[in-house]
């Protein structure tokens, strides 16, 4: 097996397109763990995710995933690669059974006991048609089919999006299984943050084609805090020290990108913690500074 320290490395990479652009991105999944890729929805998500499967061709820059040219060496990366979409990319009218059978014609490392024990585990039907699957359902086989043939990588487009709450814990139950081999990475697009905050390593905000912030989770989070103060106050602190503030009628809450800086220059105010989803908030609110709730 081949040696990389990054599952997957993407350098200065463009994609223009009519009316959004994919700008100069940068980021690196380290391998063995699992990376948050997180934004609205349009903010380019999917865009880069195309890219990275060489779905779409990229205008510049340079994709390397498990330490190979995207391009140059697609069928090789492929063959060690697992993708899970958000819409089920497989034919309403094929069942279960027929879908194992399809997948062990592509894959040479397939593994049938593997696919059998997912469906089991899953209480998937073997012979029902697809397209009689509930959406939960639909997810499950789609997972079951990526995990069967020992892929090294898995990325998955917004695959929680509207699944009930206990069927997306099992499934990041699931991924987190496959994180124990430690060759295993991920990158899991989303913009349901709750999920990334429990599971994810590190994590990556992309808003308008732009990444804004990249790291790891932990000190992703520990960096940012709002401030929570009276407007009085709020006018006192310099506006280069924000990314944006919520105004409401009772006051002002204001994120900060260096919670340690802003606690020693403003050592009256109160900084509390905050989540991924705020961070995501305050950043697309950025362009505007200030806004109300």
């Amino acid at each position: 097996m081949s040696e990389y320290t990054n599952a997957i490395e993407i350098k200065g990479v463009t994609k223009k397109y009519d009316g959004f652009t994919l700008d100069n991105i940068s980021f690196d999944v380290p391998r063995g763990s699992i990376m948050g890729f997180i934004g609205q929805n349009g903010a380019g998500k999917t865009t880069t995710i195309r890219s990275i499967l060489n779905i779409i061709p990229i205008n510049s820059g340079e994709i390397r995933l498990l330490g190979m040219d995207h391009i140059q060496h697609e069928q090789a990366i492929k063959e060690r690669l697992a993708v899970v979409f958000d819409e089920l990319p497989f034919h309403d009218i094929f069942n279960a059974k027929e879908m194992g059978r399809i997948f062990k014609g592509l894959y040479e490392k397939w593994d049938d006991t593997v696919y059998q024990d997912y469906l089991d585990r899953f209480q998937l039907p073997q012979k029902k048609k697809i397209g009689q699957f509930s959406k939960g359902m639909k997810m499950k086989l789609q997972i079951a089919c990526a995990l069967s043939h020992d892929a090294e990588l898995l990325v998955m487009d917004e695959a929680t999006t509207g699944l009930d709450p206990v069927i997306r814990s099992e499934i990041l139950d699931i991924f987190l299984e496959y994180l124990q081999n430690e060759s295993h990475s991920i990158l899991m697009s989303s913009h349901i943050t709750s999920d990334l905050e429990k599971i994810a390593d590190s994590v990556t905000f992309i808003d308008r084609g732009k990444i804004l912030v990249t790291g790891y989770k932990d000190e992703v989070l520990d960096n940012h805090g709002v401030i929570k103060c009276t407007k009085a106050d709020y006018r006192n602190i310099d506006p280069a020290d924000l990314i944006s503030a919520r105004l409401t009628d009772f006051g002002a809450e204001a994120m900060v990108a260096d919670r340690a800086a802003a606690a020693r220059k403003y050592s009256g105010l109160l900084i509390e913690p905050t989540t991924l989803e705020e961070i995501m908030v305050y950043y697309v609110h950025r362009t505007a500074k200030e806004w109300s709730s």
